[in-house]
């Protein structure tokens, strides 16, 4: 990444370009980013392509000031603290979806960040409702965050009957507040092993993407707001929701506008051929 994208992309999180590559530094660009890069599947809705390359994933997300899904969002905050000077490996997960059954592979793209001052954390700004700072990697206890407690765990067995391990490359169990999010390989990897995934997830009618619309960021005080499809949603940092319907397209675009800093032409709408059988989470 050249230092005019680097500076451009902390201008759009409104970070100062930092000295070092700490632990604090880490935390404190994981918020921002979540504070201001929204967790957004517009793009499948609108017709808009969706590539994992890095030169159009910061078109997108800093050029155009948009959000984006797993793939676009850790993949172009990976290649932010990368030019930082943090060393940082790309790792796939499967999302625990409904009766707790595990997505397809290469389901979730996750950071895993080592900092100068010996830290090793889980960072993932991309995860929709997540942990607001990274997660120490190696801790296997309770880990307190704004959004909930995390255990960072080494896996059960998978449907398949196969253990996590301990060992290099083992499994690992993300969970949040008791409940498993998703199963983490720690087997290094890079951007384009997520082309599958990601052309699934913007495909497949079976893909809870291609279902709903969904627009959500961090919310100053702690809390989350999200635009789902037309019903905006607030809720503070006690989970208590306060939920409003739109009943315009004006309204809706406002929304976009003025809540998440997204400029759009027309409202994005569920495309038919995804709830209708189509052809073709994270």
């Amino acid at each position: 990444m050249k230092p005019a994208q680097v500076d451009a992309y902390l201008r759009r999180i409104g970070v100062t370009h930092p000295a070092w590559p700490t632990a604090d530094v880490l935390r404190e660009l994981q918020l921002r980013h979540l504070l201001t890069v929204p967790f957004e599947n517009l793009s499948i809705h609108l017709g808009e392509e969706i590539t994992l390359e890095k030169g159009r994933l910061l078109d997108k997300l800093v050029g155009a000031r948009r959000g984006g899904f797993c793939y676009e969002l850790n993949g172009a905050f990976g290649a932010l603290l990368k030019a930082l000077g943090f060393d940082v490996t790309l790792l796939a997960g499967r999302v625990y979806g409904k009766e707790e059954r595990l997505g397809i592979p290469y389901d979730h793209l996750a950071l895993r960040v080592r900092t100068v001052d010996g830290g090793d954390w889980l960072a993932d700004v991309g995860f929709g409702a997540h942990s607001h700072y990274p997660l120490a990697f190696g801790e296997r206890g309770e880990q307190v965050d704004p959004a909930g407690t995390f255990r960072v765990i080494v896996a059960g067995a998978d449907p398949a009957g196969v253990r996590g391990s301990a060992g290099q490359f083992g499994d690992l169990e993300v969970v949040r507040d008791g409940r498993s999010q998703y199963r983490l390989e720690t087997r290094p990897r890079v951007l384009g092993d997520f082309v599958a995934g990601a052309w699934w997830h913007s495909t497949s009618p079976a893909s809870h993407f291609t279902q709903s619309l969904v627009c959500s960021r961090v919310t100053e005080d702690g809390g989350r707001i999200t635009l789902g499809g037309r019903t905006l949603t607030v809720t503070d940092p006690g989970g208590g929701k306060e939920a409003v319907d739109l009943t315009s397209d004006e309204e809706v675009l406002e929304a976009y506008r003025e809540k998440f800093g997204i400029v759009l032409e027309r409202v994005p709408v569920v495309r038919k051929a995804a709830t209708e059988g189509g052809q073709g989470e994270t």
